[in-house]
């Protein structure tokens, strides 16, 4: 992650993952999520934190979904079915509920169907917020097999490259690839030049946005550096910034992932959908299917190693590939814990008193 999104030490207050994945567990049962549900929506954020993606995690994440759980938005106990199946495909109706609860179902669906044809691709309409998009490849690869998922988010804040009017959410997409010696590839990205959930990071850090981050709400891209405006004050550009810098690249990922986690579902085009009605297309693919998988993490190796162990240019300590990163902040925060700003420590103390709830992040 950007330095840019990461806590001050001074704010810093490192939290044990087994005490917040306690609080978190408390928190989603008190909103009547029933106890397996609550470990696995907590294993989602909490992963996310471990990986030093604090923008999907528990940070900015669970205060929004109490929210939506309050308001009724969202479905704590969502009845989830099965619309249509065949034997490598299946659509799942989510029933307002997370798409951190009703996602790694779905995704279970799909690698399930891979074990047994090769392929395995399922489709989620009618669910919300999914958190960090890389948790579904995550699980193919535990399983020695590609991921691949896209997350269509209902509302309208990503522009079209010249476009006036937003028609499209963050829209990210996500991959991951099983190797052998190697930390896997995985790739998760939003089609914005920012994810959105990150601008929260800079609000409560204080720090500053890159010039063609976003654009004002006449479409126009912000070519200054600013602190980040509040939400309705801004709109979304695609990665690239600018045509000349090649947003029309992001913009059509972005397109591809409305049609496929959107159109394809049957949750429908995101623009039409309100906020919080999301959809999601989900993959994973039997490296064995293709090719010998001994020979795949082979080359995976191959690849991966030269990748991280090349020349890096002047100025720069080393060159990463996608999930390298993420695998070494893991390990890290798993013995040391995990370094949350004291304002989001301070939230969860404070909930503990109004919800009674019995945990300590201290």
């Amino acid at each position: 992650m950007l330095k840019r999104f990461l806590v001050p030490p001074e704010d810093q207050i490192y939290v044990k993952e087994e005490a917040i994945r306690s609080a978190t567990k408390q928190i989603f049962k008190k909103m009547s999520v029933e106890d397996k549900d609550a470990a696995l929506m907590t294993d989602v954020l909490i992963t996310s934190d471990l990986r030093g993606c604090e923008s999907h995690g528990v940070s900015n994440m669970l205060r929004n979904y109490i929210d939506w759980y309050r308001n009724d938005i969202v479905n704590p106990c969502p009845k989830v079915k099965c619309v249509r199946d065949s034997l490598v495909t299946a659509t799942i109706d989510g029933d307002r509920g997370l798409g951190i609860q009703v996602g790694p179902g779905a995704m279970e669906i799909a690698i399930d169907k891979a074990n047994k044809t090769g392929l395995g691709s399922v489709v989620v309409q009618n669910c919300s917020h999914a958190g960090m998009l890389a948790y579904y490849p995550m699980m193919a690869v535990s399983k020695e097999m590609i991921g691949i998922a896209m997350h269509s988010i209902g509302g309208t804040l990503q522009l079209p490259t010249f476009g006036s009017e937003a028609i499209y959410g963050t829209h990210p997409i996500a991959w991951g690839v099983p190797a052998g010696k190697m930390p896997p590839f995985m790739f998760d990205i939003a089609t914005t030049q920012v994810a959105a959930n990150k601008l929260m990071l800079t609000r409560r850090i204080g720090s500053h946005l890159e010039p063609g981050w976003i654009a004002d709400l006449q479409g126009e891209p912000i070519m200054e550096k600013l602190r980040s405006p509040e939400y309705g004050q801004f709109l979304m550009l695609p990665f690239g910034g600018t045509r000349e810098n090649g947003s029309h690249k992001g913009f059509g990922f972005a397109t591809i992932v409305d049609i496929m986690g959107g159109i394809l579902s049957g949750n429908g085009p995101g623009h039409l959908n309100p906020q919080r009605k999301n959809g999601l297309f989900l993959m994973a693919i039997q490296v064995e299917a293709f090719v010998d998988k001994a020979d795949f993490k082979k080359d995976m190796d191959a690849l991966l190693e030269r990748i991280a162990n090349m020349k890096p240019t002047q100025g720069h300590e080393r060159v990463y590939y996608a999930g390298l990163i993420e695998h070494e902040e893991t390990q890290k925060r798993k013995k040391d814990g995990i370094p949350y700003h004291r304002e989001v420590v301070e939230w969860f103390e404070q909930a503990a008193l109004e919800m009674d709830l019995n945990y300590s992040l201290r």
